[in-house]
């Protein structure tokens, strides 16, 4: 259950070697605070364990580690199927907030750079689409990822050296005025 939280999952695959909640922020572009708040949920839970301290300046920072390289969440977990679509779909949306932090984190950055006259190239898709039923939704949303994988595998540039550009694409339901889904 600890690993549904998005941010805990990335953070938990940043520590293969030792860090600090500090260096987990810069490398995610967060909070250290935040960092901090789910290093210690992923720690009393068993995931992480404390392999050390360094002194920063007048600061001792705690370094952490995974206890493991990777993760295997069993199928058989005898969840009744509804609750496994639940914890998805929670999941999923607990991602869209972490994304939408990201991305206005992002923006605010690249607002600063293009006021100093330096060109920033971007680009933003808005749209809106009425599925019928659950399987529509689910046919649209597996065409969906396979679209933009193969989207982005046939741009994707051989030269490590070339700037990354970071693509989110997300769908949901478009909430109501009043926080109603419409």
């Amino acid at each position: 259950m600890a690993l549904l939280n998005p941010l805990r999952a990335e953070i938990l695959s940043r520590l293969t070697e030792p860090a600090s909640a500090a260096e987990l922020a810069r490398a995610i572009n967060d909070i250290p605070q935040r960092v901090n708040y789910h290093l210690k949920a992923l720690e009393k839970v068993g995931l992480v364990r404390r392999v050390g301290t360094r002194q920063v300046r007048n600061l001792v920072e705690v370094l952490y580690q995974a206890i493991a390289r990777t993760y295997i969440l069993s199928e058989t977990l005898n969840w009744p199927k509804e609750a496994v679509d639940r914890i998805k779909d929670q999941g999923s949306l607990s991602h869209l907030v972490t994304a939408a932090e990201r991305i206005k984190r992002d923006a605010l950055v690249l607002l600063e750079k293009s006021d100093q006259q330096e060109e920033i190239p971007s680009a933003t898709v808005d749209t809106q689409i009425r599925l019928g039923s659950r399987e529509q939704r689910s046919a649209f949303v597996q065409e969906y990822v396979e679209l933009v994988r193969q989207l982005a595998e046939k741009y994707q540039a051989d030269d490590a050296g070339e700037e990354p550009y970071q693509v989110v694409l997300a769908v949901y339901p478009k909430p109501a005025q009043g926080g109603e889904e419409e």
